[in-house]
Parts: structure tokens; sequence; C-alpha cells
């Protein structure tokens, strides 16, 4: 016999949900942090983040790692960049890019491990 997955009686425990409450980030955050999963639920841009979470890399160096164009991988960096997942610099006529920072390595790290638990 199936187990239930609900309760078999209403029952709200009031404390808990006030304080839950006051913890979640305002709506304007919630919709941000959206938009990062978003944008990291692509395979595309998934493999673009964890190429750049190993090295800074030019778009050339992604293009070939991922088999596609130039202009194609140019499209998902520039939606990357809006929400700081990446960035980039130029040394003379080359572009690099790199991960925004620690806080997008983690997230993939935390991924990773979450799926070999």
């Amino acid at each position: 016999m199936p187990e239930i997955d609900t309760c078999e009686i209403s029952f709200i425990d009031e404390n808990k949900v006030k304080a839950v409450q006051r913890n979640i980030p305002l709506e304007g955050t919630v919709n941000q942090l959206s938009v990062i999963f978003k944008l990291m639920g692509d395979p595309t841009r998934l493999k673009i983040i964890l190429a750049l979470s190993m090295e800074e890399l030019c778009v050339c160096d992604i293009a070939l790692l991922l088999g596609l164009t130039r202009s194609a991988i140019s499209h998902q960096l520039r939606l990357l960049r809006g929400p700081r997942l990446v960035k980039f610099r130029r040394a003379g006529k080359l572009v690099y890019y790199s991960l925004d920072d620690q806080h997008v390595k983690h997230l993939l790290k935390d991924g990773l491990e979450h799926l070999s638990d």
C-alpha cells in the first residue's frame, strides 16, 4: 500500500509559518534568483559556466570546447553577464571570460554534490 504524502487533517503551526514568512526574501530578490537559476538551467550555458569554473577562456576556446559558433557562444555569454554570473577582460584583441565571483563556483559545487548524494 502506498504511503500517503499529504496531511490527513488540516493543522497550521502559525509560529512556524510566521518565522518562515519573516525570512523569505523580498519579491525582487526572489525574481533575481529565479533568473539566475533559469539561465543556469540551459545545458549550453551550464557547460559554459562549468568550463569557466576551471579556467579563464576566450570565446574561441569555448566555441571549440562546445562545438558551437563564436556567435552562439557570444550570445550566451551576454545573457550570463547580465546577472553577473560571468565577467570579461580585454587583452589586446582578445576577450577573456571567467566566473564573476566564487558564489557561482559554489552553486556548481553544491549542485554536483547534491547529485552524488
